[in-house]
């Protein structure tokens, strides 16, 4: 059954977790700089309509597939962490701004892709069904209602690190600044990395 206290339970739970740093955040930030705000909207959206399909995947059974053959959880493990130790990489000398970068923004559908190798996301979905799914609730209503709190709360935390890089852009011209804040998303990449594969 759906109360009130499951509710806000759910809504912490996810403001928690995706307002915390992450692979989208950091990914969010690095777009927010080099592209601005506007230009990171598809990103942005592609994000949390990821993030919908892999929750209703998981109501759906996924999740018991997690549970049966955990190998297969711990190949996407390495998958992910394997992608966010190459973009830490990637990361130092990236930062150009303006004329000097010729690269482009994630795409709405990149953006939704990326969840599938985001070991981050794939926790935060199958938390949210171990602990929050109102099983006495009509099932399909019990999935709209992780799936619609989910969307609401992604979009406005995840925005504030679009926003932040946008922010910290006209700052990077001083050389010193612009390699402190290469290193800081490199190394955020780095522990979020090791987090997930020894957390």
């Amino acid at each position: 059954m759906i109360t009130v206290e499951l509710f806000v339970a759910l809504v912490g739970y996810y403001i928690v977790m995706y307002i915390t740093p992450g692979p989208n955040n950091t990914m969010l930030t690095v777009s927010g700089i080099k592209f601005g705000f506007i230009r990171t909207i598809p990103h942005l959206f592609g994000i949390p309509t990821g993030h919908a399909i892999q929750l209703t995947l998981v109501c759906l059974g996924l999740g018991t597939i997690f549970e049966t053959y955990p190998e297969v959880q711990e190949i996407l493990k390495w998958i992910g962490s394997g992608y966010l130790l190459y973009l830490a990489w990637r990361m130092l000398g990236s930062l150009k701004v303006g004329n000097q970068d010729t690269s482009s923004p994630l795409k709405f559908y990149e953006a939704i892709i990326f969840q599938f190798v985001n070991p981050k996301a794939w926790v935060i979905c199958i938390t949210a069904v171990s602990l929050f799914f109102p099983s006495q609730e009509n099932f399909i209503i019990s999935i709209f209602f992780l799936v619609l709190i989910s969307s609401f709360t992604n979009f406005p935390c995840i925005s504030c690190w679009a926003i932040f890089g946008t922010g910290i852009k006209r700052f990077l011209k001083n050389q010193r600044i612009k390699l402190a804040v290469e290193w800081l998303m490199a190394i955020l990449l780095l522990l979020t990395a090791i987090s997930i594969l020894f957390g």
